[in-house]
């Protein structure tokens, strides 16, 4: 039951991350909030794993070309993620932008079954699926104030994020190490590579964005240490459970997104999204006891 303690701890972690980088998205360019979330999470990750062989030694990670592909494709991927969630902050509310964002765990589902060999039991799909109902009803879906862009936005950022997770739990089981080494190694090399490409993007492309980062350093620090502590969590629970799973049981996270923009962000919690928590809460039980 491991992966549920971390699962809800990268909850309660994204949420707070998304609604940091969603406050920083009004300062900075969607590359400058997307590198936020890397940036001080390296170091922070190097000595998460410099700390698990210290009280927990085991062996060295042994570099093999299909975890290097696993990791590389998982750090791009995860890119993209980020800069269409930090797009949706932009076309749509703090809140709404994060739920439609939620569409990963029933994408990550299909997906694992059909190109990840993953198998879900019956409890396990209905939770799944009625998690993707509480995410519509959540985001304000109704065919009456239908956004084409939105709903696209949304539904590519789920799936940018559910192959992100299915190739890190890849990368993980490729590691070949034990638990939790696997995932703090994943952890490092794929924030490594996500910090190099957008470091050197935005020095070619944006070089103004070295100074805006300067100017909300203290900001960029939480988002960066939020990313962190979620990741960790992710990344641990998607080594020990099936990625739609986890996802599903993840979406707890609006929980703490509704507090957050209600309490942070006076955004105030609409009466449909009663429903939403319900569904969300029946989902959650449905997948830890499947």
């Amino acid at each position: 039951m491991g992966w549920i303690f971390f699962t809800c701890l990268a909850a309660f972690s994204q949420a707070w991350r998304n609604a940091l980088q969603s406050k920083l998205s009004t300062h900075a360019s969607v590359a400058t909030v997307t590198l936020s979330r890397f940036l001080f999470a390296l170091p922070l990750a190097g000595l998460y794993v410099y700390l698990l062989y210290t009280f927990q030694p085991a062996p060295q990670l042994e570099v093999k070309h299909n975890l290097v592909a696993y990791v590389v494709a998982a750090s791009f991927m995860q890119i993209v993620a980020t800069a269409l969630m930090v797009r949706l902050f932009k076309q749509k509310s703090f809140a709404i932008g994060a739920g439609l964002a939620k569409s990963e765990a029933l994408v990550a589902a299909v997906l694992g079954v059909v190109f990840f060999g993953s198998a879900l039991t019956l409890l396990g799909w209905l939770g799944v699926l009625i998690g993707g109902i509480a995410v519509l009803i959540l985001s304000g879906f109704n065919l009456q104030n239908f956004n084409l862009k939105t709903a696209a936005l949304g539904l590519a950022c789920g799936t940018c994020f559910a192959l992100t997770s299915l190739w890190v739990r890849e990368a993980s089981l490729a590691s070949a190490l034990p638990f939790p080494h696997s995932a703090g190694w994943v952890l490092f090399w794929v924030l490594s590579c996500q910090t190099v490409i957008l470091s050197l993007y935005l020095t070619i492309k944006e070089p103004q964005s070295w100074r805006v980062i300067r100017q909300h350093l203290p900001l960029i620090l939480l988002v960066s240490l939020a990313s962190c502590i979620g990741s960790i969590g992710w990344f641990s629970a998607m080594s020990l459970q099936h990625v739609a799973y986890v996802k599903t049981l993840g979406q707890i996270e609006v929980f703490f997104t509704i507090l957050i923009a209600t309490m942070w962000l006076k955004s105030p919690p609409k009466k449909r999204d009663t429903l939403g928590l319900i569904l969300i809460a029946i989902a959650a039980i449905l997948v830890m006891v499947s």
